[in-house]
């Protein structure tokens, strides 16, 4: 334990020598000046991260995540598809280990193989621990079988912390108490965490917050349902989208290669946006969806 606390404070120390000149954007107010945005902490887990993460699943080199890296990009979600590139960039640096989240992901729904899957996922990155232990995509309460697993793996040092990622709105608030990180859809095309979500999170010690999809599976970045003149956003417009949320902490990013990586890292330079720009990316989402008003509806 006490380990672990020294690790956290390392990880502030090392943000708070990025030298990142930003001003946190603040909860309920909109800013018309660009800034930067700046690691921030996620939740109650402590662990200083950010604003960006890196998902392992489409392709991204190891190159382009270690340049990401050293922007002070250090979310590395270990996920579905565990491509060899994304674990051999967690390998190159594994040497400033308390620099780095890494986030382990299990489908499993069986309580007995959770504990199997996390070591085999550890041999393959060379780690003793992942930060986080993400349950991934639940539609409803987790069983009391995995999650007695989960807290095995905590106990025996395999993990640090459990998350866990859905698609049921509803349930984000439920697993916000329960998980220490919560992984949950928001995009312009699909923004009804606004109503189902951001409301209903504690003011304080909240969960740390993770919002993915953020392009909408590439059809916010597509013109061909935009009226015409519409300016179509580019993959940094639809991250800043999501980040200029106070509630969320971090943005997951999908990069297929370094070209797509250095469009993402444009986010963190460009900041929240301003009243005008989510307007604008307002009226792009309704139109991706169909011109659809009805926050029922809203995704």
């Amino acid at each position: 334990m006490a380990a672990h606390k020294l690790q956290i404070r390392q990880r502030g120390a090392w943000a708070d020598e990025l030298g990142v000149q930003a001003v946190r954007f603040k909860r309920h107010r909109w800013r018309d000046m660009v800034r930067c945005f700046e690691p921030r902490i996620l939740g109650r887990t402590g662990l200083r991260v950010g604003p960006l993460g890196v998902a392992a699943s489409y392709g991204v080199p190891a190159a382009a995540v270690e340049r990401a890296f050293d922007r002070g990009v250090n979310y590395l979600y270990w996920g579905s598809m565990r491509r060899a590139a994304f674990g051999e960039a967690i390998r190159h640096l594994a040497p400033q280990r308390d620099r780095l989240v890494v986030v382990l992901q299990s489908y499993s729904r069986v309580g007995g193989l959770v504990g199997w899957s996390i070591e085999r996922a550890l041999r393959s990155l060379r780690l003793d621990y992942a930060d986080v232990l993400l349950l991934g995509i639940w539609g409803k309460p987790v069983s009391g079988r995995i999650l007695e697993a989960c807290q095995k793996a905590r106990q025996r040092g395999l993990v640090h912390f459990l998350g866990v990622s859905t698609h049921n709105r509803s349930l984000v608030p439920h697993f916000a108490a329960q998980f220490d990180v919560v992984h949950f859809r928001y995009n312009a095309a699909h923004p009804g965490a606004e109503m189902d979500i951001f409301p209903h999170l504690p003011a304080k010690n909240r969960a740390g917050t993770v919002s993915f999809t953020a392009t909408s599976w590439g059809q916010l970045l597509k013109g061909g349902k935009l009226p015409a003149g519409e300016r179509v956003p580019t993959a940094s417009d639809c991250y800043r989208f999501a980040l200029t949320r106070p509630e969320v902490d971090v943005c997951l990013t999908g990069p297929a290669n370094a070209a797509q990586m250095d469009e993402a890292l444009k986010t963190l330079e460009r900041g929240p946006m301003n009243e005008e720009e989510l307007a604008w990316m307002r009226r792009v989402g309704q139109a991706v969806r169909g011109g659809v008003t009805s926050p029922a509806h809203a995704g």
